[in-house]
């Protein structure tokens, strides 16, 4: 008599292509707008945007070291340039020289930061709470140099030596906007799986943000950012970042659609 041959066992889903309950955002297959000599940030379009598994517990003890180290260094570094931003601006314009306001931290958790005041005290008594836009008429003369210098974010080091943010990682945004984001972008909570950062991927490769679309951008960068954590990616941000204050952005991007104002190409459809 001969045996029945078992039934075959279902199909199990690759871990890699789990959702993890999470809708994934739109990613490329190929990072748009990073040199070949980068490839080690593009991701596959079907990976979840998380940190990867053996490095889930490594790389934050090491991002956190290298944090405090640079954060402080840079504190006593820059500490003249910021008494001279904070004058500037106290001797200017009515108001506080240092401004601050509550924003989303890892997992969603509020902080305060804190940044040199670069628009008109009380700015946003009239409108409420909404992004800054070319020209925008509140930001006083001190203002847009200070911006135009990124002097502005150097406050932000002191939230960075609190555990509060990092020296790389996503925009940290207000929980006011984040709300109307969240409910315009899936996915847009994944962005907070690591802690906010003064420069980041998108940060170095995108202008501020200023409509949902070009946030929806950003977040394909922060994506794939969370998705190749690391303090060599770290390192290779904090470069960029450093040659885009120098007015050298065309040494590490090229032009390309994201870029150049249209919409970034989506899996799949033609270039």
């Amino acid at each position: 008599m001969t045996r029945p041959t078992p039934d075959p066992l279902p199909d199990r889903p690759d871990p890699g292509t789990e959702d993890h309950g999470v809708k994934d955002a739109a990613t490329p297959t190929r990072f748009p707008a990073v040199r070949p000599a980068a490839r080690f940030l593009s991701v596959p379009a079907t990976r979840p945007a998380r940190p990867r598994a053996a490095t889930t517990r490594r790389v934050p003890r090491m991002k956190a070291v290298l944090d405090q180290i640079l954060a402080a260094a840079l504190l006593v570094a820059c500490a003249p340039v910021l008494v001279a931003a904070a004058a500037a601006v106290k001797l200017t314009s009515p108001g506080p020289a240092i401004y601050t306001q509550t924003r989303l931290g890892r997992f969603g958790r509020r902080f305060t930061i804190y940044k040199v005041r670069t628009m008109c005290h009380d700015a946003e008594s009239l409108t409420g709470p909404r992004w800054s836009l070319p020209g925008d008429p509140r930001v006083t003369p001190v203002g847009h140099l200070l911006r135009a210098l990124h002097v502005d974010e150097l406050p932000q080091l002191w939230n960075v030596l609190r555990g509060e943010m990092s020296l790389v990682g996503p925009r940290p945004e207000r929980p006011e906007i984040a709300a109307e984001l969240r409910r315009e972008i899936p996915g847009y909570d994944r962005r907070l799986a690591v802690k906010p950062g003064l420069t980041g991927l998108a940060q170095i490769h995108l202008p501020p943000d200023e409509t949902v679309e070009s946030v929806r951008r950003k977040l394909v960068y922060d994506l794939v950012y969370i998705r190749r954590l690391g303090v060599v990616v770290d390192l290779y941000i904090l470069v960029c970042t450093g040659f885009k204050v120098l007015g050298l952005r065309r040494l590490y991007c090229r032009k390309a659609p994201a870029l150049a104002g249209r919409p970034a190409p989506r899996p799949g459809a033609p270039r």
